[in-house]
């Protein structure tokens, strides 16, 4: 077993074991041929290279082995395909691919008689060249609105370090040595199951309605959801989904995650630049209609004579004038953009280290970037989730009632309020607009 055991040290907040054959419905690959639906993602995350430069977190890929990972959809659907993708030098063969529904809290198995394999352009096996996007075949699945999939991938042979996303606050399925992309249940190896992190995986869309758009939520930790419950699906983005698929009528959004924790918009941290990713996370994201986009802080928190890296230091106008290049580039695509203000970070201290992020002179920065959202007219809209976390009576931090701890991310019950907090009839005209 080539998978290297990683440790729960978490960057982020800088930011039952039988085999049993599955019995195979195989499905032959279907398109989207009905005039009045079209393709659009129900569940995406944000993939980076797999050596952040943070000791104990990285990986070292994997040798023959079946990945079984779990996403939560957004929108429902009765065709689905998933998108898959490497990134940086190496590419990837992949062996297989199969898609099933998944029951939440049942481990590694999977629905029997849901499953389907997937193949990429009739061939159930691919070869992914080096930082390149693939995406398989549609296939015939009902897929829930608010539910689970499981999405398996077997790699033959030694990959290198695998394309990932961190933070995924959600459980990962990693075989002993063969193809159990097919089996219902499959042999987990346990040590290798214990990082909560997607691999290659960049994105699942089903089929839906010309009505139905999708919201991309582009940010870092507070979009990535650091510090809400593992397994639970408890982030912002997700509750925001839940909002929007109870809704009375017609009007369904698929949300997409593409939150990076520990993410800024001008230097690279954990991953790419928000400048640098926003094309390949937000404007190539199927059926993406809207944008909310929550950067900045850690650009603040972390470049300071007093931070971790204080010769990355930027000015409020700086953030800014990156904010005004997202929003340029979001309308040139017609786009609808929406800025979410700057949350309270007092008392946060970088995880393992001495760094705090906060001082006086980078709350004075964090103000005035808000002030720039809120009042700018530049978004399309504002979303206002500093007003929803700040304590009243020391505006700098986490009201303590929705701190999970660390001073700089919310609470389960936090996050709800933040969902809470978008305004859904921003997204009413959807895909229609």
């Amino acid at each position: 077993m080539q998978h290297k055991a990683i440790s729960k040290f978490s960057m982020a907040t800088l930011l039952p074991i039988l085999l049993f054959p599955a019995v195979l419905a195989v499905a032959k690959p279907v398109h989207a041929g009905n005039d009045n639906e079209h393709w659009v993602g129900t569940w995406s995350t944000s993939l980076h290279e797999p050596d952040l430069g943070v000791p104990g977190l990285a990986n070292a890929g994997f040798d023959n082995q079946t990945i079984r990972q779990i996403v939560h959809t957004s929108v429902g659907g009765h065709q689905v395909r998933v998108r898959l993708s490497t990134f940086g030098a190496k590419g990837l063969v992949i062996g297989a691919a199969h898609i099933a529904l998944h029951v939440h809290a049942a481990g590694a198995a999977t629905v029997p008689g849901s499953d389907r394999r997937l193949t990429f352009g009739g061939s159930p096996s691919i070869t992914i060249p080096a930082g390149a996007l693939v995406v398989s075949d549609a296939v015939a699945l009902d897929v829930p609105a608010l539910g689970e999939l499981a999405v398996s991938i077997f790699v033959p042979g030694k990959t290198a370090p695998a394309t990932w996303h961190f933070e995924a606050r959600q459980s990962v399925y990693i075989s002993t040595s063969g193809d159990f992309t097919a089996n219902t249940v499959m042999p987990v190896d346990a040590a290798a199951s214990g990082f909560p992190a997607w691999y290659w995986l960049a994105g699942v869309e089903v089929t839906a309605s010309r009505q139905t758009g999708a919201v991309v939520a582009f940010g870092d930790s507070i979009t990535d959801g650091t510090n809400s419950t593992q397994g639970e699906n408890k982030r912002w983005p997700d509750q925001l989904a839940d909002r929007l698929m109870n809704q009375p009528g017609n009007h369904k959004m698929g949300v997409l995650n593409e939150g990076i924790a520990g993410g800024r918009i001008l230097h690279d941290s954990v991953g790419p630049n928000a400048l640098a990713r926003f094309d390949r996370d937000v404007l190539a994201q199927t059926g993406v209609t809207h944008v909310v986009v929550q950067l900045g802080g850690n650009d603040i928190g972390v470049g300071w004579p007093g931070g971790l890296s204080p010769a990355e230091e930027v000015t409020s106008d700086q953030i800014i004038q990156s904010h005004k290049q997202l929003i340029e580039r979001a309308h040139a695509k017609g786009l609808k953009i929406y800025g979410a203000t700057l949350t309270p970070v007092q008392g946060f201290v970088v995880p393992g280290t001495p760094f705090q992020v906060s001082s006086p002179g980078n709350e004075i920065k964090r103000q005035a970037v808000n002030a720039w959202i809120r009042t700018s007219g530049e978004y399309d809209g504002v979303i206002d989730f500093d007003a929803v976390l700040r304590d009243p009576s020391s505006p700098a931090r986490i009201l303590p009632s929705l701190d999970s701890s660390d001073h700089g991310h919310p609470t389960d019950a936090g996050y709800k309020l933040l969902a809470d907090a978008v305004y859904l009839q921003l997204f009413k005209n959807g895909a229609s607009q």
